[in-house]
């Protein structure tokens, strides 16, 4: 059977029961790839991709399409229109396969199976993607570093590395970020939302990975390990940490004093010492601390007392620290030894301030009068100029001093107490200053 088109003065002939959607009759065959095809305008269409010709433009954009339906298509990004409605919930969509593609989200169906490991897919274009993690194949690459990835949206994301592109924005405190998935961790910053529980401990997170970190304390699993010393860690952020141990680096540098540190909470903690800033404070006694484990150690003065007691006079320390280092006083060990001077201090903090009469380095400074100082100590005494503050008192004759040495040369006024003795005459003297003034008597 045969149907005749008048147009004008030709004839064009469709052979409808010869046209092969009845037969599956596939009678064009491509001479490049081999393909067949029902019909000669389809065999058209797909050459075309062999030769690259795009010969339908859209007005709006200058974008060529190989074939006619593909520019209608695409017309409808520029009109609007959606023609195509779900029936179940009333989305409208601009094409027919898009449709296709959500009506399986209502009816669960996934008719695309990967034949490696039977996982099912609702979408042909899922299970090419999905293909690429058997095969290895990863078909695009960033023109700046090389590098390459199975799906383009992966690129796309990674390219903002290089264009530092943050497109999403978050509405309550306008950070941007250049990724979705970081814009909806951070939102939880604002929602307080923790949707991950530790099923041992019930403990929530607001992200996976944080909940993938804290079940390491359950298991005890350490997976990131020192090349160096061997020694194990349970996330990769303390192994990176450790490391500058053995390399030495210190990438955090102090804007104030030029320090250096190799971990940024102790960058933080110092420079509290320049702002003074004491965030840590005792419920008990109110008292402020620049950092957490001062109040730590300080809060067993309140709770347990003072368990370690010096054997050699009884007296009771709060830490260990503090006891070890009393000790010292009684043995006269100095095992701290200044490697410019060789001079010996029983204690690790005293050598950290001698080393400051070599260096010059002064990173205590009067917000006042903007003096520096080279101790804290040296600091708090100079602020008392300003303040006016008299914290020592004579208990003889209620004299205010503002500093304890003071105070001690007074004290002696009143014992009669004269330490001081020339080593020529054996005189005594209450205070140096009046025993290098008599020097000068034996002096020629």
């Amino acid at each position: 059977m045969k149907q005749v088109f008048e147009v004008g003065s030709q004839h064009f002939i469709f052979e409808l029961l010869k046209c092969g959607i009845h037969t599956g009759e596939k009678p064009y065959k491509c001479k490049v790839c081999n393909k067949y095809f029902s019909q000669m305008l389809h065999l058209k269409q797909h050459m075309r991709i062999h030769t690259g010709e795009k010969q339908y433009e859209c007005k709006f954009c200058m974008k060529c399409f190989a074939v006619m339906c593909a520019l209608k298509r695409h017309m409808r990004i520029h009109t609007g229109e959606k023609p195509y409605k779900c029936k179940v919930c009333n989305k409208d969509f601009s094409h027919l396969a898009h449709l296709k593609q959500h009506i399986r989200t209502h009816t669960g169906e996934k008719p695309y199976k990967c034949e490696v490991c039977t996982r099912d897919f609702s979408q042909m274009f899922h299970l090419k993607q999905h293909m690429r993690i058997h095969t290895g194949e990863k078909p695009y690459e960033c023109k700046f570093c090389m590098k390459f990835f199975a799906v383009m949206c992966a690129l796309k994301r990674h390219m903002r590395i290089h264009t530092g592109e943050k497109p999403y924005k978050c509405k309550v405190c306008n950070k941007d970020f250049s990724q979705m998935f970081h814009l909806k961790q951070h939102m939880r910053i604002h929602t307080g939302e923790k949707p991950y529980k530790c099923k041992v401990c019930n403990k929530d997170f607001s992200q996976i990975a944080h909940l993938k970190q804290h079940m390491r304390i359950h298991t005890g699993e350490k997976p990131y390990k020192c090349k160096v010393c061997n020694k194990d860690f349970s996330q990769t952020a303390h192994l990176n940490r450790h490391i500058r141990i053995h390399t030495g680096e210190k990438p955090y540098k102090c804007k104030v004093c030029n320090k250096d540190f190799s971990h940024l909470a102790h960058l933080k903690q110092h420079i509290r010492t320049h702002t003074g800033e004491k965030p840590y404070e005792c419920k008990c006694c109110m008292k402020c601390f620049a950092v957490m484990c001062t109040l730590k150690r300080h809060m067993r003065i309140h709770t347990v007392g003072k368990q370690h007691k010096c054997k050699v006079c009884n007296k009771d320390f709060s830490h260990l620290a503090h006891l070890k280092q009393h000790i010292q006083t009684h043995t006269g060990a100095k095992p701290y030894k200044c490697k410019v001077c060789n001079k010996d201090f029983s204690q690790m903090s005293s050598l950290k301030q001698h080393m400051r009469i070599h260096s010059g380095e002064k990173p205590y400074k009067c917000k006042v009068c903007n003096k520096d100082f080279s101790q804290m100590a040296h600091l708090k005494r100079h602020i008392r100029i300003h303040t006016g503050e008299k914290p020592y008192k004579c208990k003889a004759c209620d004299k205010d001093f503002s500093q304890m040495a003071n105070l001690k040369r007074h004290i002696q006024i009143h014992t009669g107490e004269k330490p001081y003795k020339c080593k020529v005459c054996d005189k005594d003297f209450s205070k140096m200053f009046n025993l290098k003034q008599h020097m000068r008597i034996h002096t020629p």
